[in-house]
């Protein structure tokens, strides 16, 4: 197809910066750029009809860790890097809600719950409660964690659970909508179905291949998280999240964020249903993909939890499955870096991408600074 030359001249000639991925990462660092270069041609790249990432398809936990994660996190990291982790998660949180607006992403601080399998699990993290509530002090300045009963009727867990005092919620399709029309009203355009295959940095410019046509921009930023294995030979990992939610219950008592099974499976309620993912844990090599879709494994089990465990007295239906892909690897920092004299990237969110994704954005258009 021959493009016009309206076209050519709107959307692909004379470009500042392309960015690729218009999740919560692209679109900050696209605004990031905006209000340092009031005048530069901003592009953004979507290979989806949506935002193709997790950003749109993730539970919308407003989190920075559960106890069980944190005191794991401490046999692989030191306390500084601990500390740093769920500082910068903490910081992230606030400056989404702060550019955003509490109401316009619909957040609520309903606190986040950590449940056990056994008492003697329980009684193990309970243990290094105090450790941490000290550790993560000067960020909060409180408690953090505290011991809550079971108010929630919840079965085959133990009846005592981790209450996290700071853990929200948000609708993640409001920040997302809220997002891109804050870039398209700054003048940032974005096209969508569109999918980089590969780039090569000429002279002072940056070749760009896609399937639907050829073209150059001056600097490229790679925000493709779960996606960038695809572009980029930075140590990221797809990881597959399959999530479902059920149709409206009635008096659903259930309020908050929880995290069962050291994260692997978390739940919460969102206008009157439960909203319920994870068990990748139970399958790690075939959720290494960044192929969409469910598998029995996992659905049977999400369902065997929700009757006997988050809804064992209670009627429901599941209305709809989905899943989204996240970005991992060995260490938890995102990886943010220069990549060439005009390539970037904002990668490897760690399933943090609410928490962070809007620091990351920040970050990597600070990289020109």
């Amino acid at each position: 197809m021959n493009y016009s030359y309206w076209e050519l001249k709107e959307w692909f000639i004379n470009l500042d910066f392309t960015i690729v991925g218009s999740g919560i990462v692209g679109l900050t660092c696209a605004l990031e750029l905006r209000k340092k270069y009031p005048k530069a041609k901003i592009l953004i790249l979507e290979k989806g009809m949506l935002p193709q990432g997790a950003s749109t398809k993730n539970a919308g936990f407003a989190c920075f860790g559960s106890l069980s994660e944190i005191i794991d996190d401490l046999n692989n990291h030191t306390e500084e890097e601990v500390f740093n982790l769920v500082d910068k998660r903490w910081k992230g949180l606030q400056l989404l809600c702060n550019n955003l607006g509490d109401k316009n992403i619909d957040f609520q601080q309903n606190k986040g719950f950590e449940l056990f399998k056994n008492q003697a699990l329980f009684e193990t993290y309970l243990s290094k409660k105090d450790e941490i509530n000290k550790l993560l002090k000067p960020i909060f300045k409180e408690d953090v964690f505290s011991v809550s009963d079971n108010i929630f009727g919840f079965q085959k867990v133990h009846q005592k659970y981790i209450a996290n005092h700071f853990e929200g919620q948000i609708d993640t399709g409001k920040m997302a909508s809220k997002l891109l029309f804050k870039a398209q009203k700054n003048g940032i355009k974005i096209l969508n179905n569109i999918t980089l295959e590969s780039f090569e940095e000429n002279n002072n410019q940056v070749d760009l291949k896609t399937d639907k046509m050829n073209f150059k921009t001056n600097q490229l930023f790679i925000c493709t998280n779960g996606f960038a294995s695809q572009l980029l030979e930075e140590k990221v990992k797809p990881a597959r999240a399959q999530v479902l939610i059920t149709k409206p219950i009635k008096n659903l008592q259930i309020k908050g964020t929880f995290h069962l099974d050291k994260g692997f499976y978390y739940f919460r309620n969102i206008n009157d249903r439960i909203l319920f993912g994870g068990g990748r844990n139970l399958d790690f090599k075939t959720e290494e993909t960044t192929e969409f879709g469910q598998t029995k494994i996992v659905q049977n089990e999400l369902e065997k939890i929700l009757k006997e465990t988050i809804l064992p007295n209670t009627k429901f239906e599941i209305e709809h499955r989905w899943s989204g892909i996240m970005g991992v690897g060995n260490q938890k920092k995102a990886i943010v870096k220069q990549l060439s004299n005009n390539v970037f990237c904002g990668v490897r969110l760690g399933g943090m991408g609410i928490a962070i994704g809007n620091l990351i954005g920040k970050e990597l258009s600070d990289l020109l600074s």
